[in-house]
């Protein structure tokens, strides 16, 4: 595994909520990590951790491989990828997200 590889399993696993966005929480820098974190907040995500791909460029290209999802954002619950913005919308409004939200 590579150095950034590892650095991200360990944000993954060390974290139970964790959300590689562009951007923050209180402040998105695009339309989709936005909405991320608006469904997250709506399902009642207490323990969010963010980390914004913009401020670390290995972070950034390494994500898409790590799941081997090519859009940014990506969450991960207890250490599971979940999805990006889309998927996260469909769970929503199916009431999966704020289920597995639930799960410890």
């Amino acid at each position: 595994m590579s150095d950034v590889q590892q650095r991200i399993d360990e944000l993954v696993k060390g974290n139970r909520v964790m959300l590689f966005m562009k951007g923050n929480a209180q402040f998105p820098m695009c339309g989709f990590s936005g909405r991320a974190i608006q469904l997250l907040k709506a399902a009642g995500a207490a323990d969010l951790k963010t980390f914004n791909v913009l401020e670390d460029e290995e972070v950034r290209q390494g994500i898409k491989d790590y799941a081997q999802w090519p859009t940014i954002p990506q969450l991960y619950v207890n250490g599971e990828f979940v999805g990006g913005s889309d998927i996260m919308m469909e769970m929503y409004e199916s009431g999966e997200l704020q289920q597995v939200l639930e799960r410890t």
